[in-house]
């Protein structure tokens, strides 16, 4: 794991249907970079404030995260994930994933 990666990714609506992990500072501040400047605002200047200052080592790695899911709740963007991709979720007991015969 980089000393970058955050803890537990976060998962955010690119556009309608697509949903994407953000794991690290870098996934963030791509998705910040790339954000419409028209819809950025306060919110969306201190989460990329945060990613720049934990890139650089000057706050910790929680502190970029969680400014970012601020952003991603603000922005109405936030998915949880064990909704957004149930797939992921562990299999149930007794089900071994194979199709029957």
């Amino acid at each position: 794991m980089s000393e970058r990666t955050f803890e537990v990714p976060v998962f955010v609506r690119a556009v309608e249907g697509l949903i994407q992990e953000i794991a690290c500072i870098e996934d963030a501040y791509d998705f910040l970079h790339e954000w419409p400047k028209h819809r950025r605002g306060a919110i969306y200047e201190t989460a990329m404030r945060a990613c720049h200052r934990a890139f650089d080592g000057s706050v910790p790695i929680k502190i970029a995260r969680d400014a970012f899911v601020g952003f991603a709740r603000s922005a109405k963007i936030l998915e949880d994930v064990a909704m957004a991709m149930p797939w992921m979720a562990g299999a149930k007991a007794g089900d071994t994933g194979g199709v029957a015969a």
